[in-house]
C-alpha cells in the first residue's frame, strides 16, 4: 500500500515490484494522504519508468450518485497508466467494465470472495484477478485458485494487514 508519494517511493526503491494506491476519494483507507488526479500521474509515471505495476483502489460500496464519479476517477487514472482497479462494489465493477472495457478489475478481498460458486459472476462484470477473502484455509484456497484457473482468472491472497492479524 501506498498512501503518500512518501510511502510509495519508499516501497518503490525498497524493491516493491507492485503498489495499490487511493484516490482523494473512494478509498478504504481514507485516512492516509492518497492521490488526487494530478498526484495520481505523477506516481504512475514514478512507478512506470521503475517497472512497477500500479493498482488504484476504489475499494468501498458506493451510493447511486458517487458510482459516476468513481468511473471518473478511473478513467483519469486509466489514462494516466495504471495496471488495474481494484473495487468492492459490483454495480462499479459492472459500470466500469462497461465504460472502460481495457481496465483490468480486480475484486478486492473486501469483497469476500471466498467460494469458487463467485466466480462465474465475477468473471461476468468484467473482474480477472481476486483477492481472496482474508479468513480462508490453505486447502480452500487451493480450491478456489484451482476453480479460477479454469476461468482464466487469477488469485491474489493478501497474508497480511490489522485484519488479518485479528482473524
Amino acid at each position: 500500500p501506498a498512501g503518500s508519494h512518501e510511502s510509495l517511493e519508499a516501497a518503490v526503491r525498497s524493491g516493491a515490484d507492485a503498489v495499490y494506491l487511493g484516490a482523494t476519494e473512494f478509498s478504504a483507507r481514507r485516512n492516509a494522504e492518497n492521490f488526487d488526479s494530478r498526484q495520481l500521474a505523477d506516481a504512475v509515471k514514478f512507478c512506470k519508468i521503475r517497472g512497477v505495476r500500479v493498482y488504484l483502489a476504489l475499494n468501498i460500496l458506493l451510493s447511486e450518485k458517487e458510482l459516476y464519479i468513481a468511473i471518473e476517477i478511473a478513467r483519469t487514472a486509466c489514462r494516466a497508466g495504471i495496471d488495474a482497479v481494484i473495487v468492492q462494489d459490483l454495480g462499479l465493477a459492472r459500470l466500469l467494465h462497461t465504460a472502460l472495457p481495457e481496465l483490468p478489475i480486480h475484486a478486492s478481498t473486501q469483497m469476500s470472495v471466498h467460494s469458487p460458486a463467485a466466480l462465474p459472476a465475477l468473471k461476468s462484470l468484467g473482474i480477472t484477478q481476486v483477492v481472496a477473502a482474508r479468513e480462508m484455509t490453505a486447502s480452500e484456497l487451493k480450491e478456489l485458485c484451482a476453480a479460477a484457473r479454469e476461468l482464466d482468472m487469477t488469485v491474489e491472497v493478501f497474508v497480511h494487514g490489522a485484519l488479518c492479524m485479528s482473524v
